[in-house]
């Protein structure tokens, strides 16, 4: 495994072993080595001290009080720089708030550190210049039997850190694992402790395991475990109730749909996937029936934006993220139609962005095999596709797409800035998106010069855009 480990991660390993100090690879970057997984961190532990490794590495530095000391690097490959970890030695206790230790001391030996660890899989350390495994918490038994298991007493671990509780399942789902028995029954027990661990720290988990390689399983995982109920307490109304109408292809309820959707999203963007989970969220709560007794879901996309937003207030996601998210949601149901115009089309465009294009396909398609079609495409859906690509690189999708601007008006119409001046641009911009042939510079500053065009474009009444 020593070829597998960069140079610059191999120069760390030795300064601190040449200063007559203990240290190891351990955690995740030795699990990833023996699956033969990218390794995106690289972790140390050592008996050296903060102080110690200080000395050793001028340039490291040390702000927080486990024993962590980062050491910048840089990617001979990439260029880009990141952070190296080296963490002395250490044992924990006292987790007052499920999450934090209220004491930490320096251990001194490799024993004591992998012992206050979470899962086994994570608690193996490598000897870089014996090449040489350490395992004693028998993780490699588990990694070779594809478990995923506490290090010692699993009600402990949960207490300990509540945040485990997720990570067990997003571990699972990343790299196709199961749960030991006892470890799941304590995640079950413990499920309500996760209402102490911060939104962030859960958004985190919740979008790795939506992005995993089994998001539907991961899911489910939360779901059984009692976990979802204080990540995503929405989702669980849908369960019973039936989507499932004559001449449809739904044939579950609204839980499983939304998770079907989940699972048959094309797109690898959790922030996509995510849209995807939650596209049918409101219909529990806008459900009714029609005048033959049929159920219905009337205006649920418009309900389900609103939720969607508090949702992603809730994880505290990102303004970007959070309009993603609800513009999916909100227009998941658009239109397919083969006579729909040219111009309807641009305006499908403007209205979902030009940066969402993709991925409100990709959520429709989502949606389509989440109710049980065989097919991720219809035939109507193809020929939209085609009709959208062929409008978006000519197209203009804003006012500043034209091919004259404001000052070109002042200086033609010798008028001053003011909202005149947005109003015939505006104007301009609707008879090119009916015309695509008139955005030109000639036509444009010919057109504001039409006394009949100049005053109707100057008035009060607008045409609704």
């Amino acid at each position: 495994m020593h070829e597998n480990i960069p140079a610059n991660i191999r120069e760390i390993f030795s300064k601190i072993k040449n200063s007559g100090y203990e240290i190891y690879l351990v955690g995740g970057s030795v699990r990833d080595l023996l699956l033969k997984r990218t390794i995106t961190d690289w972790d140390f532990t050592t008996n050296a001290t903060p102080d110690q490794i200080l000395e050793i590495f001028p340039e490291a530095f040390y702000d927080n009080q486990f024993g962590t000391v980062g050491i910048p690097l840089e990617d001979p490959q990439t260029s880009q720089k990141f952070v190296m970890e080296v963490t002395t030695f250490r044992t924990e206790n006292g987790y007052s708030d499920n999450r934090h230790p209220e004491n930490v001391q320096w251990g001194k030996s490799l024993q004591e550190d992998v012992t206050r660890r979470d899962f086994t899989i994570n608690a193996l350390a490598l000897d870089i210049t014996k090449d040489e495994i350490i395992d004693l918490v028998n993780g490699r038994e588990d990694l070779k039997n594809r478990i995923i298991r506490t290090v010692g007493n699993p009600d402990e671990r949960f207490k300990e850190d509540a945040l485990r509780l997720i990570r067990a399942i997003r571990f699972a789902t990343q790299l196709g694992f199961q749960i030991e028995e006892h470890t799941l029954l304590s995640i079950k027990n413990d499920a309500n402790l996760l209402q102490n661990i911060s939104q962030e720290r859960i958004r985190d988990e919740l979008l790795k395991i939506i992005g995993s390689e089994y998001p539907y399983e991961g899911l489910l995982l939360l779901k059984n475990t009692g976990l979802l109920e204080y990540i995503l307490p929405e989702l669980l109304e849908g369960k019973d109730i039936s989507m499932v109408r004559p001449g449809r292809h739904h044939t579950t309820d609204v839980f499983e749909h939304n998770l079907l959707a989940l699972r048959y999203c094309p797109s690898k963007d959790p922030i996509v996937r995510l849209a995807s989970l939650i596209h049918d969220i409101a219909k529990p709560r806008v459900r009714g029936e029609d005048e033959n007794g049929l159920v219905i879901f009337h205006n649920h996309e418009l309900v389900g934006a609103r939720m969607a937003g508090d949702i992603a207030d809730r994880l505290r996601l990102s303004k970007k993220q959070k309009e993603k998210i609800v513009n999916l949601v909100r227009w998941h149901m658009f239109t397919v139609d083969e006579n729909i115009t040219d111009a309807a089309v641009r305006r499908f465009i403007r209205r979902i962005g030009v940066e969402n294009v993709k991925d409100i396909i990709d959520v429709r398609i989502a949606d389509r095999l989440g109710s049980g079609t065989k097919t991720a495409e219809s035939w109507r859906l193809i020929e939209f596709k085609k009709r959208i690509e062929e409008q978006l690189s000519p197209s203009p999708f804003s006012i500043k797409d034209l091919a004259i601007d404001g000052n070109d008006i002042m200086n033609e119409l010798n008028l001053p800035p003011g909202k005149k001046i947005g109003d015939i641009l505006q104007k301009l911009f609707e008879e090119v998106d009916e015309d695509l042939s008139k955005n030109t510079r000639e036509y444009l500053l010919k057109r504001i010069k039409d006394e009949e065009y100049e005053q109707t474009s100057l008035s009060n009444d607008k045409i609704p855009h």
